[in-house]
């Protein structure tokens, strides 16, 4: 069977992220267990090759960030079942030609927009994501994301999929704690994810000896670097190697998280695989990771006050933090990238037929 991956951007790509790693994971799994043929129709880039392999994965690239959508239709056709990655909102409409289509949705994307584009562009792009309901069968990654397909776009739950991203345990597993007590925020440095808010929120803690660390680059760098000043105990790292990442995510005692929206709450389950328990707003899906009091703690939207006293319940305690590392660890268990795929087998498996 021939399974295409429809996705701007390939895990080579300069501003690969999430949704990439998702599907390289799911992906490599579905050629090496599966016996799959995979493909991935991806952008171009520059001093990238038209054709590559990567994981047993076949990638192929083509057009730009806008005219990869006139590509998507007519190659689509040539394989057997086709899965739309619907990372930036608008649809590739594979389906036109290739009725074995699937539409993937990380997030709903109707509020983000928002944050980050004018409120024409905006209009736009709210309009063409509704182009969703057209795709016969969708999965989402998250029981909130299902929600928000039936609730904005009025989409029969029944054609909806929800498939839970996983975690390499391989990679991500508990390693020793730094000896300062630290916080670790990392993402986009993008409106919608709020790095500000961050530095927010660690100024209201009240344990001296704290630090924190920023990790990400993109458009708000400026503003977190002037935000941050000269403080002696927030340091932004900048764009971080995956080594370091792996250590923060270990050495950290918590992970804070002020996304207004995640479709998939990847950094808290990467860093509860790591041992650190995360405090989150109570937006998108991070409250479907987080149990309360068990992970870590949800707090209300923009609440600062709330989510540094949560903070400094774990870090004022070496005994309490240890206590929601484990917890934390064992609570990630539950994601795992090999029962991801089984399930991403199972849908295109029933496609197919």
């Amino acid at each position: 069977m021939k399974l295409l991956f429809v996705n701007h951007r390939d895990p080579k790509h300069p501003k690969a992220g999430g949704a990439e790693e998702v599907l390289r994971e799911i992906g490599k799994r579905l050629v090496k267990d599966y016996d799959l043929e995979v493909y991935w129709l991806a952008e171009s880039v520059k001093g990238l090759e038209e054709y590559e392999i990567l994981d047993g994965i076949k990638v192929i690239r083509r057009g730009g960030q806008f005219t990869l959508h006139l590509h998507s239709p007519f190659i689509a056709k040539n394989y057997d079942v086709v899965i739309d990655s619907v990372a930036h909102a608008v649809p590739f409409f594979s389906q036109i030609f290739n009725e074995r289509t699937i539409g993937l949705v990380h997030h709903v994307h109707q509020d983000v927009v928002e944050f980050e584009l004018n409120p024409l562009l905006a209009r736009i792009i709210r309009f063409a994501e509704r182009g969703l309901k057209f795709y016969n069968r969708l999965i989402a990654v998250s029981d909130t994301t299902k929600s928000e397909l039936v609730k904005r776009f009025g989409i029969d739950e029944e054609r909806i999929t929800v498939i839970k991203n996983g975690v390499d345990h391989e990679k991500y597993k508990p390693g020793s704690k730094f000896d300062e007590p630290t916080v670790f925020w990392i993402g986009r440095l993008k409106k919608y994810k709020n790095p500000l808010d961050a530095i927010e929120i660690f100024r209201r803690i009240r344990v001296k000896s704290a630090k924190l660390y920023i990790a990400g680059d993109g458009e708000l760098r400026e503003e977190v670097v002037k935000a941050i000043g000269n403080s002696p105990n927030i340091k932004y790292l900048g764009k971080v190697s995956e080594e370091d990442k792996v250590r923060l995510y270990q050495g950290s005692w918590a992970l804070l998280s002020t996304s207004f929206i995640e479709g998939w709450g990847m950094t808290v389950v990467e860093a509860n695989a790591s041992g650190t328990p995360a405090v989150v707003y109570n937006r998108g899906s991070l409250p479907e990771i987080v149990k309360d009091g068990v992970n870590g703690f949800v707090v209300n939207y923009k609440d600062f006050r709330g989510a540094a006293e949560k903070l400094e319940y774990i870090l004022e305690d070496e005994n309490i933090m240890n206590e929601f590392s484990k917890r934390s660890y064992e609570s990630s268990l539950q994601y795992n990238w090999d029962m991801t795929a089984s399930k991403y087998y199972k849908v295109v498996k029933e496609i197919f037929i």
